[in-house]
């Protein structure tokens, strides 16, 4: 009607001037027709214009009529409007790119831009020891050289003493202290840990493989079986470094490797005595029974003077060690020497006095030299393969516990970050180049790494210089060893068990946890009274059943607001905690919904609002519940189960005169339950906060029908 009537009103000049002007009829109509369809166009756009905008207006006017969104209504769409999750296949994938080609991708990308920089930062985080090098002085050079002679001193008689209790020939543990610490000091990130056989791996080879290869029967097929085993453990362990399976370590809680430790020092323990009093029969079990009941049958054949050299010196050792280290921090080297010091003395001894012919037991002879190869002594189609790698999977956890437990804490001490990846890789390497070079399972000696520490060492210099050392003694000392006694061995392990037995976390672990104290005390007593396997397997086992007893039937608190605040809190943690009246909050302590927990939290969240429910009734019908609000955020993911099982909580609520409402849900838990339109069977109310919920609920009919 608006163009119509702007119509008619050009016509209407027009045709006046059409009349008065008949001379130019046609030049008037063909000036004029153009501007007639223009002015038409910009009339029909401008009218459309005018309808957007009263559309506009009128829509405006709508919501001018109706209430004004609230704040709880903003943030309860920011909840339920939110963008869909990654799913499974997208996480593997991030997941795998981030474990495998993260670490050095902008490295490798950076290489064709700045090939010298991008190389060196390459260099840097395949060898650590690349990123302290230029600090490297004279001053600290000086401080590794007389830790590494200190840290030889020791790391020289106990290798030995560890290669008996693994039950191989002496130069085995020599030869694992030269090539596996050399590899370490290039590829490491500790600058503190010392490397080398421990007694912890050396028992678990040596009561591991003897049920397929008998030492005493076949040694060289137990020594065969032995470097197959290093194998598989350093290959493990790199592969754990390559792939970032760092977690695994964790699968040995602290709790366990405590009592582990103590359990092992035990049966070392145990196992010496053969040594120290000089017994020529000996079981070849580790567990205390089968133990004390050998010695006791052979106590006949048992040697004085054996147990005397081994007694006298493990105590002269322990008093340097505990008395004059700690009363007199000058004559800190006397009790790092001392285990040499130890072993000097009663070779002169057994050699001066000939005690080897009153039955005293010698080490005789020792091969000495390089560390050869043993590549062909590997065994990959013996029947034992399987079992030697099913042994080196556990021996490579074990080694890697150790390790990045020991190496951990000195860092700390030391300020610098330890990188448990790095570890792991630069286990894996050195001990599969050690078992191509003759060396057994070497990891970090806590006993050794505290000398080291304590002697000065700066970087992983000192390993060098305790490796170059122990490569000399064999090239040249080994023949001084023949009249070494096989007692003062046995006490030079003894010496070192304490450090492995700790009381003080024990009672620790007894204060805090007792579920914790629990798995301690299996591991010690499986290991103790069984043998180590079993005890490891307690120890994990009992570990993943507090786990799964968690996760299967999680706890849940009722929840207050606090006062002066809008923060909710668990109700028996707080006393001060104040009740909602009408409403009760329930928050599950756990961060997995799913079919092993799902009905049982179910039946909890039912009884306590019925129960809440008959109070309430009992003392005010007003203020009885009748919403109940699940807090969500300890909840990280749902399955099907326990969306079932939140439908079915929702209709029996809703049979006994209450509402289900959601606060605060994750995002993968908000996703599903959309899918599932759960949402919409609740009426929508899902919440961003409690306080909202409680709010939204009591405030708004259309929420809850009160």
């Amino acid at each position: 009607m608006a163009v119509s009537r702007e119509g008619e009103t050009e016509s209407s000049h027009v045709a006046p001037e059409a009349s008065n002007n008949k001379v130019l009829p046609q030049t008037v109509e063909e000036t004029t027709l153009p501007t007639l369809v223009e002015s038409q166009n910009n009339t029909c756009h401008q009218f459309s214009q005018t309808l957007q905008v009263e559309k506009q207006l009128s829509l405006f006017s709508q919501t001018l009529q109706t209430p004004m969104a609230s704040e709880n209504e903003r943030t309860r769409n920011w909840v339920l409007n939110v963008p869909e999750p990654p799913g499974l296949f997208s996480n593997l994938k991030s997941s795998f790119k981030k474990t495998i080609f993260s670490p050095l991708e902008n490295k490798l990308h950076c290489l064709g831009k700045q090939p010298v920089p991008a190389l060196v930062s390459i260099l840097k985080t395949i060898f650590p020891p690349l990123t302290w090098c230029k600090e490297y002085n004279v001053t600290k050079f000086k401080s590794d050289i007389l830790a590494g002679l200190t840290l030889a001193s020791l790391c020289i008689p106990q290798s030995i003493g560890y290669a008996t209790l693994a039950k191989l020939d002496p130069q085995y543990g020599l030869y694992t202290s030269v090539i596996p610490p050399l590899i370490y000091s290039m590829m490491g990130s500790s600058r503190d840990i010392a490397i080398g056989p421990v007694a912890v791996v050396s028992l678990l080879l040596s009561s591991m493989i003897q049920k397929f290869e008998d030492p005493t029967v076949n040694p060289a097929a137990y020594t065969k079986l032995v470097l197959t085993v290093t194998f598989f453990a350093g290959t493990f362990q790199a592969a754990f470094g390559l792939l970032r399976f760092g977690f695994l370590v964790d699968f040995l809680s602290h709790a366990a490797i405590v009592g582990f430790m103590a359990g092992a020092a035990c049966v070392i323990g145990l196992q010496q005595l053969k040594s120290l009093l000089g017994l020529s029969k000996f079981t070849n079990n580790t567990d205390i029974i089968s133990v004390l009941s050998s010695i006791s049958k052979s106590m006949h054949t048992w040697n004085p003077f054996s147990f005397m050299i081994g007694s006298s010196f493990l105590i002269f050792i322990l008093f340097t060690k505990y008395y004059l280290a700690r009363k007199h921090k000058k004559l800190f080297l006397l009790s790092a020497m001392a285990p040499l010091l130890s072993v000097i003395l009663s070779t002169l001894i057994v050699f001066l006095t000939r005690a080897d012919k009153h039955g005293v037991k010698i080490v005789k002879h020792i091969t000495g030299g390089l560390n050869p190869t043993s590549i062909h002594d590997l065994q990959f189609n013996s029947p034992h393969t399987a079992e030697a790698a099913k042994i080196g999977l556990i021996v490579a956890l074990i080694a890697l516990t150790e390790a990045i437990a020991v190496g951990r804490s000195f860092a700390t001490m030391k300020g610098y970050r330890l990188d448990g990846n790095k570890e792991m890789l630069a286990m894996g390497v050195m001990n599969i180049t050690g078992s191509l070079t003759s060396c057994y399972v070497a990891t970090g000696s806590f006993s050794r790494t505290a000398v080291n520490f304590s002697a000065g060492c700066e970087t992983t210099v000192s390993n060098i210089v305790m490796a170059v050392t122990v490569l000399i003694s064999l090239e040249f000392f080994t023949r001084l060893l023949y009249f070494t006694p096989i007692a003062i061995l046995a006490s030079i392990i003894l010496s070192a068990l304490p450090g492995l037995i700790n009381l003080s976390e024990a009672k620790y672990i007894w204060k805090v946890d007792k579920m914790d104290f629990l798995t301690c005390i299996a591991a010690f007593l499986g290991v103790l009274f069984v043998s180590v396997e079993i005890g490891l397997l307690l120890a994990v086992g009992i570990s993943f059943a507090k786990v799964i007893l968690n996760s299967i039937q999680p706890g849940t608190e009722k929840l207050g607001r606090l006062p002066g605040s809008d923060l909710f809190g668990d109700v028996n943690q707080y006393p001060m905690a104040m009740k909602i009246p009408g409403a009760l909050i329930v928050r599950v302590k756990s961060a997995l919904l799913c079919f092993a927990n799902a009905n049982f939290i179910r039946a909890k969240i039912l009884d306590l609002a019925l129960e809440e429910q008959n109070e309430d009734a009992i003392e005010s019908a007003e203020d009885r519940v009748q919403l109940v609000i699940l807090d969500m955020s300890n909840l990280l993911n749902i399955d099907t189960t326990s969306i079932a099982s939140l439908e079915e909580l929702h209709s029996e609520l809703e049979s006994n005169g209450m509402k289900l409402a959601l606060a605060n849900p994750r995002w993968h838990v908000i996703h599903k339950l959309r899918l599932t339109k759960f949402v919409k069977k609740i009426e929508g109310r899902v919440f961003l906060t409690i306080g909202e919920a409680i709010e939204a609920c009591f405030t708004s009919k259309n929420m809850l029908h009160l």
